[in-house]
């Protein structure tokens, strides 16, 4: 054999060991699958087992972002919408069910196809300039919901009898050093079981006796009120709903996965259920408040939120909502990317004021409806160009209704900026 075979040979071990170890390098724990070689290169050939790991290691990003809306400032907005409007909302949340399905689809194909997270690709793909405005949203829309997240800490314990002046310093305190110094990992576990008490909410819609027929009406016929009332926590339900942060989540976490094209069906199959998941327990929340409390206005106050739960918890509905609102809010509150120290000492100060905390959540999912159009731009850019995703680009169908949504998001931001504009001049 000659020297230069025996060269060509070595060369070709090495890139075939390269290649099987950048893949070991992404793939999730557990078995990733059999190799076989080709004369192509390397090719993965799943077994059952390896496919039954892959499916349980994809499975995951898209169902967490979506409920991720579930939070302390999504509870009080949901339940604000039952209060204060009955079942007149759900119509509405019918079709931010819709456009939270496409979003977190184009999330989710972006970050398989490209291996790249949102962040990124924006990077990439726009000038400096628009980048500065994609990512400052970002930024300001994280903070918002940092905000949000010690209001709803305040909110539950003072259900619980203590004082936000006390309780706040401690939990921003605590929240901070937890992951500063990397010892989140146990307690987010802790604090995801809390947060488990809101799934309560659809036991508490059936057992409350809801009125079924104006329940189904309003679910499929719309029901709008033009008011500026209803304009704004239309709103906040988009922001609530399809927060920003929730989509560089779902194209991160496919990536962190260790995703390709060849598991974008599982990817695909995780992002729409867990949007309509999500969005089911949205409706039985507004379903439930509005049957326990519909019709007395805007919502005020915790107390009257965990009066939705009391079907199931009886006299202990505040107790039941304090534990969910204090495990989603540390939850949530701890896993925003971003200037980390800066947004707790941001959120937990302006959580010690003496704004009505339900008003203060309520607020922030206004401010993350207002950015979240900016937000949606990107991702459908990037998602109809071929440049990005090739053959998976959006399809003329798909790019026409996500187009529409996007448009309708963003006129329903706009019409709220401009009245509250006016507003301020006296006029409207």
């Amino acid at each position: 054999m000659s020297s230069a075979q025996e060269d060509a040979e070595e060369t070709a071990r090495e890139e075939v060991k390269e290649a099987e170890e950048a893949r070991s390098s992404r793939a999730p724990s557990g078995p990733t699958g059999l190799l076989r070689f080709r004369s192509g290169g390397l090719r993965i050939m799943r077994s059952r087992k390896s496919r039954i790991w892959l499916v349980l290691a994809i499975a995951g990003p898209g169902i967490v972002a979506a409920n991720a809306g579930n939070d302390a400032a999504g509870i009080a907005t949901y339940a604000s919408a039952g209060s204060q409007f009955v079942y007149r909302t759900l119509f509405f949340m019918l079709l931010v069910t819709i456009a939270l399905v496409l979003v977190q689809e184009m999330a989710v194909r972006l970050g398989t196809y490209t291996g790249k997270g949102l962040a990124a690709l924006i990077r990439e793909q726009f000038t400096l300039r628009q980048t500065a405005v994609a990512l400052g949203c970002v930024l300001l829309a994280n903070t918002g919901l940092v905000v949000s997240e010690f209001a709803g800490i305040g909110a539950a314990f003072e259900l619980l009898g203590v004082s936000r002046f006390i309780i706040i310093p401690i939990a921003a305190v605590a929240i901070w050093a937890l992951v500063s110094f990397g010892s989140y990992r146990w307690a987010e576990r802790i604090f995801l079981i809390m947060s488990l008490a809101f799934l309560a909410y659809p036991i508490a819609a059936i057992l409350g006796h809801p009125n079924w027929g104006e329940v189904g009406s309003n679910l499929f016929i719309p029901h709008f009120e033009y008011s500026k009332a209803f304009l704004l926590l239309g709103v906040a339900l988009i922001g609530t709903t399809v927060s920003p942060y929730m989509q560089l989540y779902a194209a991160a976490g496919v990536v962190d996965k260790g995703a390709d094209p060849a598991d974008y069906p599982r990817a695909r199959i995780d992002a729409i259920s867990g949007a309509v998941f999500a969005c089911i327990v949205s409706m039985t929340i507004i379903i439930a408040t509005a049957t326990a409390i519909g019709g007395k206005g805007p919502l005020t106050s915790a107390s009257e939120a965990a009066l939705a739960l009391k079907p199931v918890a009886g006299a202990s509905a505040e107790l039941l909502f304090a534990i969910g609102l204090i495990g989603a809010s540390a939850l949530a509150g701890a896993v925003v990317p971003g200037l980390f120290g800066v947004q707790v000492l941001i959120g937990a100060s302006l959580a010690l004021t003496h704004i009505n905390l339900i008003t203060l959540l309520i607020g922030t999912q206004v401010l993350q409806g207002i950015i979240t159009p900016v937000i949606l731009v990107f991702i459908l850019i990037l998602t109809n160009r071929r440049s990005v995703l090739g053959n998976a680009a959006n399809g003329t169908a798909f790019k026409v209704v996500a187009t529409i949504c996007v448009a309708a998001i963003s006129a329903m931001s706009l019409l709220l900026l401009g009245s509250t504009v006016l507003g301020f001049f006296g006029i409207g």
